[in-house]
């Protein structure tokens, strides 16, 4: 851009930084689903595990879990399932709701997370080849700022 053009003509910078996570995020899941791809845990039940062991032992009903993943109830029903089945998950009936249930990571589902996330740290090896641990501190504080602001104001 030239000079002259005025800086409403120019790309809104919020917008940019916005923009730009948005196509990291595209490009960055499709990799990830590529490395994920003939393993035992597809990418929807790898961010679901990635849920599960931020706080493995704490149990989660179907709603919160689709409140938090902010995706409609009955996919995520659909996905929980299949890990239930996998025994990634195991249910016990909710003392304070006798239709729903509590779900919980098992130690399978502990395992299949760390060997699902160690395909996905070797599978973007070089990523960050060139940064130095300053670089990646300071963009990562910048990024835990965005996601907090982001997980407040749902």
């Amino acid at each position: 851009m030239s000079d002259q053009e005025t800086e409403t003509q120019k790309p809104d910078l919020e917008f940019r930084i916005i923009n730009w996570i948005g196509m990291i995020e595209q490009l960055s899941s499709t990799k990830a689903r590529q490395h994920l791809e003939g393993s035992n845990v597809p990418m929807p039940q790898f961010i679901l595990l990635n849920h599960f062991s931020h706080r493995p032992d704490e149990g989660k009903t179907v709603t919160k879990i689709a409140w938090a993943m902010q995706q409609p109830q009955p996919g995520i029903t659909k996905t929980l399932a299949k890990m239930v089945a996998k025994g990634y998950l195991r249910e016990e009936p909710n003392p304070e709701d006798g239709r729903s249930k509590i779900l919980f990571l098992t130690d399978a589902g502990r395992q299949a997370h760390k060997e699902a996330g160690q395909r996905l740290v070797n599978g973007m090896n070089g990523v960050f080849d060139g940064w130095s641990i300053e670089e990646k501190q300071s963009l990562f504080g910048f990024l835990d700022r965005l996601k907090i602001y982001f997980d407040d104001h749902r």
